[in-house]
């Protein structure tokens, strides 16, 4: 049997005394929408960052515009042929392979010095998946010349496009998949 001990102050706890187990009080009513409201704050907050940071990046928002479209992979709708095509061999024509196929670009850059045009560039382009080859051009003024490009490589289209202007060729001759080397 245990030993009994005199009754003291610390047998009796206070009525008005509102503190439950290891001295915590109930929580109050409410308070998980605080912690709830902070949550959507810094969610909100993280998406306004974000969104400004892209804005930064990309140098706007644009909502209205669909997924952005590789100039390699899909060429610009043509121009209606007004211009008669020439031959012009003091403009300077860049070809780019845009297929996996090695030395394509060279191929066609004799081709095309072959029937009087000065070839200034052969490289690679950005996308080696390109499907259909382009003679792209950047002044309308140019347009003939382009025309007369394209009839030297068959099957290629011609695009009115200043995606190359910064390379300071006057036409750029993307070669695709469709490109079938003369034999």
């Amino acid at each position: 049997m245990p030993a009994s001990f005199p009754p003291d102050r610390f047998d009796e706890i206070p009525g008005d005394l509102d503190r439950v187990g290891a001295h915590r009080a109930p929580r109050k009513r409410g308070r998980g929408w605080i912690a709830f409201g902070w949550a959507a704050l810094a969610t909100v907050v993280l998406i306004a960052a974000g969104a400004i940071g892209i804005m930064v990046l990309n140098n706007g928002l644009d909502f209205t515009a669909g997924p952005a479209s590789s100039t390699s992979a899909t060429p610009p709708a043509s121009a209606v042929p007004t211009a008669a095509p020439t031959v012009d061999p003091s403009l300077s024509v860049t070809v780019l392979n845009g297929t996996d196929t090695a030395g394509l670009a060279a191929t066609a850059a004799t081709a095309l010095t072959g029937a009087g045009w000065t070839v200034g560039a052969t490289s690679n382009a950005s996308a080696s998946d390109v499907k259909t080859t382009t003679v792209y051009y950047a002044d309308p003024t140019l347009e003939g010349a382009a025309r007369g490009v394209s009839g030297t490589l068959p099957g290629s289209s011609v695009a009115l496009s200043s995606d190359f202007a910064d390379s300071g060729a006057q036409i750029v001759v993307v070669l695709g998949a469709d490109y079938k080397p003369a034999a």
